[in-house]
């Protein structure tokens, strides 16, 4: 259910800055999945490269939804507020780059 929008707030801009925050937490997120992979490939450890893999096919996953969800908010026109994000999307997004950060880092120090 979409509620009237206050007279104060301009919400001309919460779409894209949606869209942005999604692109930014997925380009960390494919960073360190990139990371994870090619430590896996250079120093043979299939389960890293295969961690890598889902990782980065997540980061592109995610970011068609922060993109549609992106559009979905600049497409109201501020003239309603339109209903919250599910909250699965974005636990899942954030477990997703905790564990991509770590094994990132993990995969970077072990190398060393």
């Amino acid at each position: 259910m979409s509620t009237p929008i206050d007279a104060g707030r301009d919400p001309g801009l919460q779409g894209e800055r949606t869209a942005l925050s999604w692109t930014r937490t997925c380009l960390s997120l494919a960073v360190n999945a990139l990371l994870a992979l090619r430590n896996g490939v250079v120093n043979d450890q299939p389960v890293l490269t295969a961690t890598g893999v889902l990782l980065l096919l997540a980061a592109g996953a995610f970011v068609i939804y922060g993109t549609l969800r992106g559009r979905a908010l600049a497409g109201h026109g501020g003239h309603h507020v339109p209903q919250a994000a599910p909250a699965i999307p974005i636990l899942l997004l954030a477990a997703s780059a905790l564990v991509a950060c770590a094994i990132g880092i993990t995969s970077t120090l072990l190398d060393l």
